[in-house]
């Protein structure tokens, strides 16, 4: 992989992870905000950066933060569902300790990797 390839990688992962990360749990944005016992929110992650939305999990997640999630900027196809997320066909998790977000895609885990260590969570590889 090129050096450039790689910086896309990198600044897209960065992208994809704050975008992903800002969903339900920043500070003053009145965005409904998931507690434990919520559920979670399956819904497409897109953003201009990407040729496909990734399809991600979040959790905690209430219905109308759920709602909110996957209307937010070109998310998509956003459902509400009870317990944690699914673990089947993960490919990466992001645990920040507030939330835990599960990509479902190995295109661009590197970059969401190091997104997850600038917003302070734990990654591991599912």
């Amino acid at each position: 992989m090129t050096m450039i390839k790689k910086c896309i990688v990198l600044v897209t992962g960065l992208m994809l992870s704050t975008l992903a990360i800002a969903g339900l749990h920043s500070e003053g944005d009145d965005l409904p905000k998931g507690e434990p016992g919520d559920g979670h929110c399956m819904f497409n992650l897109q953003n201009l950066m990407m040729d496909e939305p990734m399809k991600t999990c979040q959790e905690h997640a209430n219905p109308e933060g759920c709602a909110t999630l996957g209307s937010t900027d070109d998310n998509s196809d956003a459902v509400h569902g009870e317990g944690a997320c699914p673990m089947e066909g993960a490919k990466g998790v992001c645990d920040t300790g507030e939330i835990k977000l599960v990509y479902y895609s190995e295109e661009g885990l590197g970059g969401l990797e190091i997104g997850c260590g600038f917003q302070g969570g734990d990654w591991s590889d599912s």
